[in-house]
């Protein structure tokens, strides 16, 4: 395992518990292609045991890095990158189809700052990224994880962010966006708590332009459910 920084309780040995579902999915013909033809030069695969994550190598060049944890479909990270093109966008997820499509997306799009990491995001932070490497990280609509016995595998949760704190560049942002409203509580309160970050909008953030509505954030307009985006620097 490569030990980024011995010295920080983020990075200490411990149990690792996993903040997703794994999921099954059908890759059809046209997604199985692209992921066959783009993985070799735009996939990256998470191994906590592998060689530190060289954002340079992968994209082929030098740019302020913004990690995606948990892209879905991939629109929305197609959309922030075609529309911030000065910026890497690293696309982290579990679900392959998602990402196969996203690589997809980039393609059709002519998107060059657009990547896919497929894994554990929390090991590739951990494990993999050095402190200080990303300009920003975005967590939109992770899964709830509703009981209270679950509440343990959310990932914004104090060790979580504590680790995306430190692989945060000084004035680095870490934006998130629920539409579950216990858990938007729940987050605002874990992320004030951390001494490293500071609340950009003193409560929950006005719906930032830059973040594109996804189907996912239709369906849960469109059931009632709320949307709460909360917007934190590194300082």
């Amino acid at each position: 395992m490569t030990v980024l920084d011995p010295r920080s309780p983020a990075t200490a040995p411990g149990p690792h518990i996993r903040t997703f579902h794994p999921r099954r999915g059908r890759i059809g013909a046209a997604r199985a292609d692209a992921l066959a033809r783009l993985w070799p030069r735009w996939g990256y695969d998470i191994d906590p045991a592998g060689t530190a994550f060289d954002a340079e190598a992968l994209f082929g060049r030098v740019a302020p890095l913004v990690l995606e944890i948990g892209c879905g479909m991939g629109e929305a990270t197609a959309a922030m990158a075609a529309n911030d093109p000065g910026r890497d966008y690293l696309a982290a997820d579990v679900h392959t189809p998602g990402l196969a499509n996203l690589l997809a997306l980039a393609e059709r799009e002519g998107l060059g700052n657009v990547r896919a990491a497929r894994g554990d995001a929390v090991e590739l932070l951990r494990d993999l990224m050095k402190p200080d490497s990303l300009d920003a990280v975005h967590v939109f609509f992770p899964d709830p994880w509703p009981k209270a016995r679950h509440h343990k595998r959310r990932i914004i949760r104090p060790d979580v962010v504590a680790l995306i704190r430190e692989r945060l560049r000084l004035g680095g942002v870490l934006h998130c966006a629920t539409d579950w409203a216990p858990y938007a509580d729940d987050m605002i309160r874990v992320l004030r708590s951390d001494p490293g970050l500071r609340d950009l909008h003193a409560g929950f953030a006005p719906r930032p332009p830059h973040r594109p509505v996804t189907k996912f954030e239709r369906r849960a307009l469109a059931a009632g459910r709320g949307i709460f985006d909360l917007v934190f620097e590194r300082r």
